[in-house]
């Protein structure tokens, strides 16, 4: 699979959470290879998106939001699941697109193993299962997701219909359509409103 090249993080957040549908999230380990199909993303904007971490400026905890677009950014949630994003837009800014729902493809025995979980549609259903399938953690950190270990991939699969929707789990900019997902695919973590 080619890897997605920083290129493609430089356009409008909303249009890189819609185009990462149906790419692949790959984890090279020491326990092994995991893939999984991106099938729900989120995209948080730095203006007039009071959810963004950014919104409030820079900090300690989001910086790795405002470096190069196609970096990740991890952060831990309620003390204890991790959340996985791309950076987006230009340096700077502090634009991102969470990384809801993965369709597993490779190493789904490895991703039960992590998750403690046979059932096969919820190992990387919603953000901290995904995080503990694909062995991701605050080390990820700012890395660069064109080169391996970690990194997005084309693949050939098309998308199809795309649903969007209100985002899931915030108090704040809950109203803005800014989740997308793949119509009809099981490993969504849930359907839209």
């Amino acid at each position: 699979m080619k890897h997605l090249s920083t290129k493609f993080y430089r356009r409008p957040t909303p249009e890189i959470a819609r185009t990462l549908l149906g790419k692949v999230l790959v984890h090279h380990t020491v326990e092994g290879i995991t893939a999984g199909r991106i099938v729900e993303t989120e995209a948080y904007l730095f203006r007039d998106d009071p959810a963004c971490h950014a919104a409030r400026g820079r900090t300690r905890r989001n910086d790795a939001m405002f470096g190069p677009p196609g970096t990740a950014y991890v952060y831990l949630i309620y003390g204890m699941y991790y959340c996985f994003n791309v950076v987006t837009a230009t340096e700077g800014e502090g634009e991102a697109v969470l990384i809801r729902a993965l369709e597993p493809l490779q190493g789904l025995a490895l991703m039960a193993a992590r998750r403690g979980c046979d059932n096969e549609r919820l190992l990387a259903s919603g953000p901290g299962r995904l995080c503990q399938a694909m062995a991701l953690h605050s080390g990820h950190n700012g890395v660069d997701l064109a080169t391996e270990p970690l990194y997005l991939a084309e693949d050939s699969y098309l998308a199809g219909e795309i649903i969007t929707a209100t985002r899931i789990g915030i108090s704040v900019g809950a109203e803005l359509p800014l989740r997308f997902y793949l119509a009809g695919n099981r490993f969504v973590s849930r359907k839209g409103k």
